[in-house]
This record gives C-alpha cells, sequence and structure tokens, in this order.
C-alpha cells in the first residue's frame, strides 16, 4: 500500500449546504494523520486548470457553519474526454497530489469512476447533493437543510393562504427525485405532492381536491420540478380550467433550497463522513463513497452509488401517509 502523503479536496457540481462542513473535516483529518492537504477550485475544471491551494488548520476556520463552498464549483466539459483527464492527472503528479477527495452528486462520481480507472489514482467521493438521490448512503449532505428551508419557506406561504382562501402551488427542487417534495410535503401539511416517482395525474388531483374538505381556509400542492406533470405552471392551469373560481398562487422556490447555513445534522453528517474519506484513503479504500446507512458508515462502489433508483425511500407506506393526512 503507497502511503497517502498529499489529498486534493474539491466540490463539484451543485453546491449544497454542508459541503464546506465535508472540506473542513478532510482538511482537519489529514492535519491529523500528518497528511499534506491541497484545495482544487472549481472542481474538475480546477484539475484541469491546476489550480491548487495549500491548506491548514487556519484555511478552514469558521466555515463549518456557512452555505456553499470556498473552494468553488462549476460543471467541466473538459474532464469528460480523455484530453482533459490527461490533464488533470498531469497536474495531480506534478504537485505530488496523490489521492483526492471529491464531494458532489452522480455526475461528480462519474467523473471520478472514469479517472479512478484510468489512472488507477486513489478517490474517496463525499455525497453532496440536496436531492438525497445517492444509493449508498441514508441522507446526503445538505438533504436535511434543504427540506427544512422548504418547510420554513412553505410555513410562510401557508399564512398568505390561509388569510385570503387560496390554493397555493408550490415548486421545489427535485429534476429527477421527487424526496424534496415528498418530505417537505408531509412536514408542511400538502394536500398534494406530485413528484416523478409516482404518476399523480391531472385527473386524480382534481379528484383530490374535489373530494376534500371544502372548508379548509387554505390548501398547499407541492410539486416537484421533474414531475411528468409538467412543473407549477402546467398543474396553475389544469387547476384554473377545472376551478375558474378559485384564488390559485403558484410560487417557485428555485435555487434558495441550495442556499443558507447548513444544520446541524448536516453539520455532523458532513464531519463524520469528511473524517471517514480520510481514513478510507490511508486504509488504501478507493473507487467509493463515503456515506452512513442505519448511523455505521459503509463504502459504496462510484458505479453502483450513481444509479438513480426508482423508491429511493419512496413506498407505498409512504405515499399511503400522504393520502390519509390530505383529508
Amino acid at each position: 500500500m503507497t502511503k497517502i502523503k498529499n489529498i486534493g479536496v474539491l466540490t463539484s457540481g451543485g453546491d449544497s449546504p454542508g459541503m464546506n462542513a465535508a472540506i473542513r473535516a478532510v482538511v482537519r483529518a489529514s492535519l491529523y494523520y500528518n497528511i499534506k492537504v491541497t484545495g482544487i477550485t472549481r472542481g474538475y475544471e480546477g484539475l484541469i486548470q491546476a489550480d491548487f491551494t495549500p491548506m491548514d488548520g487556519k484555511s478552514v476556520g469558521n466555515i463549518i457553519q456557512r452555505g456553499g463552498t470556498i473552494l468553488k464549483t462549476a460543471r467541466c466539459d473538459a474532464f469528460r474526454t480523455k484530453e482533459g483527464r490527461a490533464l488533470a492527472h498531469k497536474n495531480l503528479v506534478e504537485s505530488d497530489i496523490d489521492a483526492l477527495v471529491v464531494i458532489g452528486g452522480d455526475g461528480t462520481f462519474t467523473g471520478a469512476d472514469i479517472f479512478c480507472k484510468e489512472y488507477d489514482f486513489p478517490i474517496i467521493g463525499l455525497p453532496g447533493t440536496i436531492d438525497n438521490d445517492l444509493v449508498g448512503t441514508d441522507f446526503t449532505i445538505g438533504y436535511d437543510t434543504a427540506i427544512n428551508t422548504v418547510v420554513h419557506a412553505v410555513d410562510k406561504i401557508r399564512d398568505t393562504a390561509e388569510s385570503h382562501d387560496r390554493l397555493f402551488i408550490v415548486e421545489v427542487m427535485g429534476r429527477d427525485s421527487g424526496l424534496i417534495a415528498l418530505r417537505s410535503g408531509i412536514g408542511v401539511g400538502a394536500e398534494a405532492i406530485l413528484i416523478p416517482e409516482a404518476q399523480v395525474g391531472s385527473e386524480e388531483l382534481v379528484h383530490r381536491l374535489e373530494t376534500g374538505r371544502k372548508d379548509k381556509a387554505s390548501k398547499i400542492i407541492i410539486v416537484a420540478e421533474g414531475d411528468e406533470a409538467g412543473g407549477a405552471y402546467v398543474v396553475g392551469e389544469t387547476l384554473k380550467e377545472k376551478f375558474p373560481n378559485a384564488d390559485i398562487r403558484i410560487s417557485v422556490l428555485g435555487h434558495i433550497q441550495r442556499g443558507g447555513k447548513p444544520s446541524c445534522m448536516d453539520r455532523v453528517l458532513a464531519s463524520r463522513l469528511g473524517v471517514a474519506a480520510v481514513e478510507a484513503l490511508i486504509a488504501g479504500k478507493t473507487d467509493v463513497m463515503a456515506g452512513q446507512v442505519n448511523k455505521e458508515i459503509v463504502f459504496t462502489p462510484f458505479s453502483q452509488t450513481i444509479k438513480h433508483i426508482d423508491a429511493h425511500d419512496i413506498t407505498p407506506t409512504w405515499l399511503k401517509l400522504v393520502e390519509i393526512l390530505s383529508m
């Protein structure tokens, strides 16, 4: 086993609350084990541009509570090419960086998996995405904060909805996964939740609203942006045709869900996984994501984590719960 002497850390893809806590944990764990650590700015783009900065304990001071990522993040088409990855590898070797911790989602891990296999380069991934759509961890870094952001926002919307007897259609993030919509929808007491994994068509939605309690002062419908119904505006147009006298409003929460201070749960999860990633590299692990399942640290091959699963926590039990509580 080759001794790890310098670990590079980067964040890639969409930012998520808790990424800074993960960076902090990787840096401090590396220093604890007398390993140098190098920050890589703007993800894989930084690898190709050799945008490297040595980090120490002071580099990550006072960041655990900050949203976003101090290392920045960017999409990188060049890393999808063999030429781009070859340049990235050359830069790593010339800078004496002999292992990586990459923090991101499925796109990040797809690139890491290819790079590992091409160059036999040690890489551990940390699940940093608000969507919670990776196999190998109960929760991803940023998911808890994101759903609480939705809950806080919709609670405020509910106040206005009740004051004016309105029906609000709230669109949340989740292009490929409805987990944000599902949990936040239950948390805010939504009358209906539309997600990609469960086909709730316009007819069924209209039926629920027609057969629901007529004396409700407000109604909230949560729509995942990737739902096949077409998003909040399409759903809104359908409902306006069916209920022309209803006061229907639409609110798209958008990128507000990605920002903000991470919750305690996300800070602790990121910290624990960051340390686990460094210890895994020391132990010779590579080409895997560190996750937490049933409160235990587990390692899952990148090739398995990046396969979206249709029913990750989307079970008939959850959907029945939504139906029962919407009465």
